[in-house]
C-alpha cells in the first residue's frame, strides 16, 4: 500500500476541501459526476480527466464516454490532466479519473423540505451529528432510493457534502433537497410544528423499528452519530424512539447501515398503508 492510498480521506478532506456551506461544489467519481451533468439542477464549471497512461490513444468507454459526450453537449469545458497532475489535485482515494467543479448545492429552509414536496408526504432523514462524510455520503445514496424527500444535517460538528460524501452518493445529491440547521432539537421541535411525525433510532430503545407504524403522515427519521448515537436532547425532541434489533455479537451499526435499515422500514410500511 503506498502512503497515499494509506491516508484517512476524511483528514486530507479536512485539510484540502472543507465546504463553507453545504458543499458538493467538487464532485469526484464516474457515477456521482455523470449524474451531475445527467441532472441539470446546477451549473457545471469543468469536467477534469486524467490522460490514460496507455500508449494507444483510444476513447473511452462506458461511464466515461458518457460523461464525456455529455460535457459537450452541455458546452462544459474539459481538461485533460496528466496522471500526476491528476492525482495531485484529487481530493478523494479513488477519484476514477474524473473530476467535475460545480455550483455548490443550494441550501433549503427547513420549512421548504416540508411544504415543497412534488407528488407526496414529506419523508425526511434527519442526521445528528455524523461526522464521516462517507458514512453521509452512503446515507444520502440509499435515502434517495427508499424515496425520502429532504435531509437535514446539522450546521456544525458535523460532515457536510464534501466530496468523500459526494463520491459516496453516487449522484443522489442532485436529487435531494437538504437544509442545515444551526442545532438538530430545535430543528425536530420546528419539524414537530410543521406537522412532521419523528422516528429517533437509538439502541436503548425499548419498542423495535419493526413495530412502528407509519402509513401516510409526514415522517423524519432520525439517526445519531457513529460514536455516540442520538444526542440526548435529540433523543428527548422525538415523538417515539425505536431500536433495530441486533442478532450477533456486536452491539451497533454504523450509521450509514442505521439509515439504511430505518428508511427502508418506513418505505415498507408506506407500502402497505
Amino acid at each position: 500500500m503506498t502512503r497515499r492510498a494509506s491516508q484517512n480521506p476524511q483528514r486530507r478532506e479536512r485539510r484540502g476541501h472543507r465546504p463553507a456551506g453545504l458543499g458538493g461544489d467538487r464532485v469526484e467519481g464516474r457515477q456521482a459526476v455523470r449524474e451531475l451533468l445527467l441532472a441539470g439542477n446546477r451549473r457545471v464549471h469543468e469536467v477534469l480527466v486524467a490522460a490514460s497512461s496507455s500508449k494507444t490513444s483510444q476513447r473511452p468507454s462506458g461511464i466515461m464516454a458518457e460523461i464525456l459526450d455529455l460535457a459537450a453537449e452541455l458546452r462544459v469545458p474539459i481538461k485533460e490532466l496528466s496522471r500526476a497532475k491528476f492525482d495531485n489535485i484529487a481530493v478523494t482515494e479513488a477519484p476514477q479519473g474524473v473530476i467535475a467543479n460545480a455550483a455548490p448545492l443550494v441550501v433549503h429552509d427547513l420549512a421548504d423540505l416540508v411544504r415543497n414536496v412534488s407528488g407526496g408526504v414529506p419523508f425526511l432523514l434527519v442526521l445528528d451529528g455524523v461526522t464521516d462524510p462517507v458514512n453521509v455520503g452512503a446515507a444520502l445514496r440509499t435515502a434517495e432510493c427508499a424515496g425520502v424527500t429532504g435531509v437535514v444535517l446539522a450546521r456544525h460538528r458535523a460532515a457536510h457534502v464534501t466530496p468523500s460524501a459526494a463520491k459516496a452518493a453516487a449522484g443522489a445529491i442532485e436529487h435531494i433537497s437538504m437544509a442545515l440547521v444551526g442545532g438538530i432539537p430545535n430543528a425536530l421541535a420546528r419539524l414537530s410544528e410543521l406537522g412532521v411525525w419523528t422516528v429517533g433510532l437509538d439502541i436503548a430503545a425499548s419498542n423495535t423499528i419493526y413495530e412502528v407504524s407509519v402509513s401516510s403522515e409526514a415522517v423524519a427519521l432520525v439517526v445519531g452519530s457513529e460514536g455516540r448515537g442520538l444526542s440526548r436532547l435529540a433523543r428527548q425532541r422525538c415523538d417515539v424512539v425505536a431500536a433495530i434489533p441486533l442478532f450477533g455479537r456486536l452491539n451497533s451499526l454504523n450509521a450509514a447501515a442505521a439509515t439504511a435499515v430505518g428508511c427502508f422500514e418506513i418505505a415498507r410500511n408506506r407500502l402497505r398503508n
